[in-house]
Formats: C-alpha cells, structure tokens, sequence
C-alpha cells in the first residue's frame, strides 16, 4: 500500500526535505509514502475562493485511483499515537491508497473536503506548511513502529 502525501507547495528549504525523507525512507516498501506536490497559486490576487478552489483542483487531479482520502485540517480528529497507529492498520488492511491531503495557507477547498471519509488533526494549533511534511512522516514512522513493535515508539 502506498500512502500518498498530496501538498500543496513547492521548493521547499532544505531541511524540510531532510526531515521528511528521514522518515519516509524508514518505512518498509508496503506502507510506502509518496510526497506528490501540488504548485500553489500566486497570492498576488485577493481573490482567495479562487486560489483555493484551483489549488484543490490540482490536489484532487494528484490522487490515485480510488484513493482513501484523508484531509490534515484543525477541524479534524486529534488523534492519539495508537489512534493513528489504529488507523494505519484500518488502511493497510483496506488495500486501497491513502491520500493525506494538505492544503495551501488558506487551507483546503471544498470539493477536497467533500472527498474525504476522515480528517486528521494534528493540533489546535497552526503549523508552517512546509513543517506539517515532516510532522506527518514521522507521525507515521511511529504509527508502524508502534504496530510492528519496534523500539522506535516507546
């Protein structure tokens, strides 16, 4: 199964990328995770419903056939180390890919949230864009470790 991180942002810091193929290069060839970057509009416009709506376009175009679509958005579930771990286990049993999508500054359109059967909160508070990659890959690390019982999660 492939977990496919779908973002919206580009050229991101070094660092950034670092963070997240540490993690992502840890997990084994069946709970795969793939970063696919969606280009985001320029903000130059104040038309904001606009950006949004043609960013979450390009995010929906960027998922694979039929994807479990999981939003990363505040409204979300906060879930617990073993509640993620739980929902890992759901989706690598479904066999289906899994879309963790995450929006631009203005967060995500409506049509991405229509197409999600869960959403996920990381925290009440906002995170930079670019720092959520790294969050999440590693969240996930921890998630399979706890369920493969590795000493990485204790």
């Amino acid at each position: 199964m492939q977990i496919h991180l779908v973002a919206v942002g580009n050229r991101m810091p070094g660092w950034v990328q670092q963070g997240y193929n540490e993690y992502a290069k840890r997990l084994p060839r069946d709970c795969e995770l793939v970063l696919k970057e969606v280009a985001p509009d320029k903000r130059r416009s104040s038309d904001l419903a606009r950006i949004t709506r043609d960013e979450g376009e390009r995010m929906i175009a960027a998922l694979p056939p039929r994807a479990h679509v999981v939003t990363l958005d505040i409204p979300g579930k906060p879930w617990t180390t073993p509640e993620l771990a739980s929902a890992l286990q759901r989706w690598l049993l479904g066999g289906q890919p899994v879309a963790l999508m995450v929006g631009g500054p203005e967060g995500l359109s409506h049509a991405v949230r229509d197409l999600a059967r869960e959403s996920w909160s990381l925290s009440p508070l906002t995170f930079p864009h670019p720092l959520v990659r790294v969050i999440v890959a590693e969240q996930l690390y921890r998630a399979w470790s706890l369920l493969n019982n590795h000493p990485y999660h204790r």
